[in-house]
């Protein structure tokens, strides 16, 4: 099923009137596809998901930082997690989205291929993520959840920056030159 950008894109108020449907105790998250693979982030870290639009790449940056995205003013860091999940760099296309997310007063953009579905899961419901490796991509996640037979990798947002002392470094040098 293929969608234009502008019935992928999010407003504030539509993911904060979902994020009050979950006071019940339940956590909600916003559920995406890279790939085969589906991921959720936080539906209370979500600011806003649009359609893919150019970036402006920086040099000298980890190769998962594509490059910033000036939004409304705010100029928004855009990570592809493709990339940081050692998956190869995503080539977007018109159909790509990015999620705009804030992680400790920062305002982020993560590359996806596609918007799921708006999930809810009780606490009792997620899972922990096996520790098979030091330093694998599931150092990122915070847990797995099952749904509608499959599974969904919840992405630990602090952590996805965080993971190396001089990726966070480079991130923050980004910050400072803007």
């Amino acid at each position: 099923m293929q969608q234009n950008s502008e019935s992928l894109v999010a407003t504030s108020n539509q993911i904060a009137a979902a994020a009050a449907a979950g006071a019940d105790g339940s956590i909600k998250f916003i559920s995406f596809a890279i790939g085969s693979n589906q991921y959720g982030v936080d539906i209370m870290a979500v600011r806003e998901i649009k359609g893919w639009s150019d970036i402006t790449h920086l040099p000298n940056q980890p190769e998962y930082v594509r490059g910033v995205l000036n939004l409304r003013g705010v100029i928004v860091p855009i990570i592809d997690l493709r990339c940081r999940f050692s998956q190869g760099l995503t080539e977007p296309t018109p159909l790509h989205i990015v999620i705009i997310v804030q992680i400790e007063g920062r305002q982020v953009g993560l590359i996806g291929d596609r918007v799921i579905d708006i999930v809810s899961a009780e606490a009792a419901e997620v899972h922990p993520v096996p520790r098979t490796a030091q330093g694998s991509s599931a150092d990122f996640l915070s847990g797995l959840v099952n749904h509608d037979d499959a599974m969904i990798a919840l992405i630990d947002l602090p952590q996805l920056l965080s993971d190396h002392a001089s990726d966070a470094a480079a991130f923050d040098e980004v910050r400072r030159v803007l």
